[in-house]
């Protein structure tokens, strides 16, 4: 029942109407038990000041921030955590007193715990990462911070690539299609094979010992994990990621940490109800 004292969430983005993170903050509210909702906001392009400003005066418990707004929050709220600070990006607004916001980012994190769930180890591994854009430099920080031995980043750009391999400090470098086969675990990190029967790279190099990753989740097994199933690796969907930086942003507005089980269960009614 949402009372006078109800705490409101919500995300922020442009377009933002397609989210699935309602669904999945409100089922994770509901079960741990916290008097919060959460809902969207439409938030034009050049906007988030005036939407922190609103966050402020309304008192909101947090916001989720999506594109196009997570460069121009990191440069406005109070305060940066490391990752967020490194990536000049922020996913997650916390409250933190005297009209001070925080700002996390939540993406790098929340994929690292979507590979633990599914019992793959990321210390000491070669890992290889398809893309330079905004999610690509996020798991490229949290991979580094969580102790990989080598991140190879695969991009068309070379400019870009070596922006997101600096991320990686001393272990990272610019890598080709080649060298995929090398590594232990593998990420798409971009969009290719959202909606389609695309390819981000040559799956003829993938094999058996291999953790093949990928963040897009509709269709939820894509081209690439089907590929990466034939050639006998293990496969990590990315609906995990989605779900699990969701736990992580709740875990920061209220101190409790929700069940990743009830929210990826919400989010699989969700995309069923689409028929995705």
């Amino acid at each position: 029942m949402i009372s006078a004292s109800t705490r409101v969430a919500a995300v922020i983005g442009s377009p933002v109407r397609h989210s699935l993170s309602p669904a999945l903050h409100n089922a994770g509210f509901a079960a741990t038990g916290a008097d919060w909702v959460y809902t969207a906001f439409e938030v034009a392009p050049g906007a988030a000041g005036a939407a922190l400003d609103a966050m402020r005066v309304l008192g909101l418990g947090g916001l989720s921030i999506t594109m196009p707004h997570k460069e121009a929050v990191a440069d406005l709220v109070d305060e940066l955590d490391p990752a967020a600070a490194a990536l000049r990006s922020v996913n997650t607004v916390v409250p933190i007193g005297d009209g001070r916001l925080k700002g996390f980012s939540t993406d790098g994190a929340g994929f690292v715990a979507s590979l633990v769930a599914q019992n793959v180890e990321v210390s000491g591994r070669q890992v290889g990462v398809l893309g330079a854009g905004g999610a690509a430099r996020a798991i490229i920080d949290a991979m580094a911070r969580v102790g990989a031995a080598s991140i190879i980043v695969v991009n068309r750009s070379a400019e870009r690539a070596g922006t997101a391999v600096d991320l990686a400090g001393g272990i990272g470098r610019i890598g080709g299609p080649d060298d995929i086969a090398a590594c232990d675990i593998v990420v798409n990190a971009t969009s290719v094979g959202m909606g389609t029967e695309e390819l981000p790279c040559d799956v003829g190099v993938l094999h058996s010992g291999q953790v093949i990753a990928d963040i897009v989740y509709h269709p939820r097994r894509t081209a690439l994990l089907a590929a990466a199933d034939k050639a006998g690796a293990r496969t990590v969907e990315g609906l995990g990621m989605l779900v699990h930086q969701a736990v992580l942003q709740q875990q920061l507005w209220t101190g409790v940490s929700a069940d990743a089980a009830v929210m990826w269960a919400a989010a699989e009614r969700e995309l069923a109800s689409r028929g995705q």
